[in-house]
């Protein structure tokens, strides 16, 4: 059965971001992600999750300053510090809200870093984090990410994030593989899925173009559910989309999900 966690960074936007936890319950979801818990009170997070009876299931590492064009810092070498500060603070706040997973935004590079630069710094970190949080029994999950809504996003392809897991070598480190990127950047979703499903720890979706949820675009969602079931996926599916109207009337195409 496929298992449907609401994000809340994108969905119940119709309400404050404390509000979203009662609203996703009330919608039949059970589970809940969204990007980043750090401006909010961890008592206040966790409160809402058990009055709600929702699972957190996975948040972002700090990734810099968001507003000033920062998606992540872990591929940039001059700010390897700021990243390792980044882990400590992630786990902090996991350590109280209990994710099953976090999630490392690779982030763009700046000019004049070598594509072998980048990747040497984005190992080391990756290393660095994976380490620290299996020391807190938590996983780490590297996302690759389109270059047209991200242009300059270092991580784009599921193969070269396939090689660096490899090269990061830990068991506690997996691949977050969102439909919705890949099929801009490669297409080939349920042959991509099968063939990776032991390295997937978490998938999220949307469809395209636009990035609003199943049914508005191309991408045949219950087709891909139906093949996903089928190999035995018993993870989570982040609904990482932008409500083309408002969220819970554009919720039908999830009612036999939830």
């Amino acid at each position: 059965m496929v298992n449907l966690a609401a994000n809340l960074s994108m969905m119940f936007n119709e309400v404050d971001f404390m509000d979203r936890f009662k609203e996703a319950s009330n919608q039949g979801f059970r589970s809940v992600e969204y990007l980043f818990p750090y401006d909010f009170s961890k008592d206040n997070i966790l409160n809402e999750l058990k009055e709600s009876n929702l699972d957190q299931i996975l948040f972002d590492l700090p990734a810099g300053d968001w507003d000033s064009g920062d998606r992540g810092l872990a591929a940039d070498p001059n700010r390897i510090n700021e990243f390792e500060d980044g882990v400590g603070l992630a786990i902090e706040f996991a350590n109280s809200i209990k994710p099953i997973n976090l999630t490392c935004l690779v982030g763009k590079v700046p000019s004049g870093v070598s594509d072998t630069e980048a990747q040497d710094t984005l190992i080391k970190n990756l290393t660095f984090a994976a380490h620290k949080l299996d020391e807190h029994g938590f996983q780490l999950l590297v996302e690759p990410i389109n270059t047209v809504d991200i242009p300059g996003y270092w991580l784009s392809s599921t193969n070269k994030a396939l090689e660096i897991i490899g090269s990061v070598n830990h068991s506690n480190i997996k691949l977050q593989y969102d439909i919705y990127h890949m099929q801009i950047m490669e297409g080939n979703i349920i042959n991509t899925i099968k063939e990776n499903l032991k390295i997937i720890g978490h998938m999220q979706l949307a469809d395209n173009p636009g990035r609003h949820e199943p049914g508005t675009g191309e991408l045949n969602y219950p087709k891909i559910f139906s093949e996903i079931d089928s190999m035995g996926y018993e993870g989570w599916i982040g609904c990482e989309y932008i409500p083309q109207k408002d969220t819970i009337s554009g919720l039908n195409w999830a009612s036999s999900y939830l």
